[in-house]
């Protein structure tokens, strides 16, 4: 993570700056990985688990890269569970 003018994974509008500070790289950490079934990215589920990253759908676990791929998850559930 950088403090450059980016964009988010999930095209979610360009702040000023993005800070690290406090922030977990969930993309960075070891461990076992699946794929982001919303933006196709790496995540490690426990790292997922802990920041709320997940959703529970027809008896499965859903994880997410970042905080703007659950609410497109929400809004069309069978669509990325389909994907995944």
């Amino acid at each position: 993570m950088s403090d450059t003018p980016v964009a988010s994974c999930c095209s979610m509008p360009a702040q000023t700056s993005v800070s690290a500070d406090g922030r977990t790289d969930l993309l960075a950490a070891s461990g076992e990985r699946v794929v982001c079934p919303v933006m196709g990215g790496s995540v490690v589920p426990a790292q997922a688990e802990a920041a709320g990253l997940f959703r529970d759908y027809e008896g499965a676990r859903y994880y997410f890269c970042c905080a703007g791929c659950a609410p497109r998850f929400d809004a069309d559930p069978e669509r990325y569970a389909v994907a995944a």
